[in-house]
């Protein structure tokens, strides 16, 4: 039952020596989904030990080449493995003219098919869905249209308890009604309330990937209670001015806009390379949200699996 988000690159527009641009992947129950794809994705990929050919489902948050760039080289690699999987893009409607060019200039015999799969900006939509997650668009405000997503687990149902199906003698037809919340009536008309018979269920886990936006507070509802946040911390709070102008994020703006959601855990990244040292923005957040972590290249950050009590 893993949940975990892999971060591929952690800078901004201009790449350091250290962090690539914008790519995450998020893995759920052995799923893997891209999340932008800056210059360098495919071999941040080979760097950390993802498999190419588990990704089968880009998303793209908007289409500045900080966030694209990285998709020409991806595309390439993949027509040279011989992949036979369809590749499904999920990016606003403008990205068919990147991938024609594309087409037309590289992949004119393409052994695999690109799915486009185009979404509006302006509102937020239900744009994936399998039988683990759903996969919904967040407006944001950023000077070109831009959206960030929301993946959340879906609801499992209730584990029974093993020990109790051979005490009861319990068959195959009611331990499905079980799971589904009913009691059990035994043979000699005894009621087994379902409390008893099933373990808690799991808490259901979300990720909300939130990058190159400016401080907006009506998103709040839709990532309230996120168990796992990342938002961009392009500035710190001292260059605002220049934030503001760029229509990108503070540390401090991206920590209120977590604890005003009352999300479990931020994440910041996305920085700007003029800023050496990264601790100096993360401070700027944990004064106001406390669990706070600046994402590294490479690193993996997991949202355990927890019973509800």
């Amino acid at each position: 039952m893993s949940f975990s988000l892999t971060v591929l690159g952690s800078s901004s527009a201009v790449p350091t020596s250290m962090r690539n641009p914008t790519a995450h992947v998020l893995n759920v129950h052995e799923h893997f989904f891209l999340i932008d794809c800056g210059e360098g994705t495919q071999m941040q990929l080979n760097k950390f030990k993802i498999s190419l050919n588990k990704i089968n489902n880009i998303f793209i948050s908007h289409l500045h080449g900080d966030h694209i760039f990285g998709l020409f080289g991806l595309l390439s690699t993949y027509n040279l493995l011989n992949r036979k999987n369809d590749l499904h893009i999920y990016a606003h409607p403008e990205i068919k003219h990147t991938l024609n060019y594309y087409k037309d200039h590289f992949g004119e015999n393409l052994c695999y098919n690109i799915i486009l799969h185009p979404f509006k900006a302006n509102i937020s939509k239900l744009i994936f869905e399998n039988k683990h997650i759903t996969v919904e668009t967040i407006p944001l405000r950023h000077r070109i249209p831009t959206v960030g997503f929301l993946f959340r687990e879906k609801e499992k149902q209730k584990n029974i308890r093993k020990e109790l199906i051979k005490q009861y003698n319990i068959l195959i037809k009611d331990i499905v009604k079980i799971k589904q919340g009913a009691d059990y009536i035994t043979s000699n008309g005894e009621i087994i309330g379902n409390e008893k018979l099933t373990l808690p269920p799991y808490k259901v886990r979300s990720f909300a990937y939130c990058s190159d936006t400016i401080y907006t507070e009506k998103i709040i509802p839709k990532i309230h209670g996120v168990s796992l946040l990342y938002f961009e911390t392009t500035f710190m709070d001292k260059d605002k001015k220049l934030a503001k102008l760029t229509f990108h994020m503070t540390a401090s703006q991206a920590a209120t806009l977590a604890k005003k959601a009352k999300a479990e855990r931020l994440l910041v990244g996305h920085f700007s390379a003029r800023y050496k040292d990264v601790t100096l923005l993360v401070n700027e957040a944990k004064n106001i949200f406390k669990n706070t972590v600046a994402v590294e290249d490479g690193t993996v950050y997991t949202v355990p699996a927890e019973r509800l009590i």
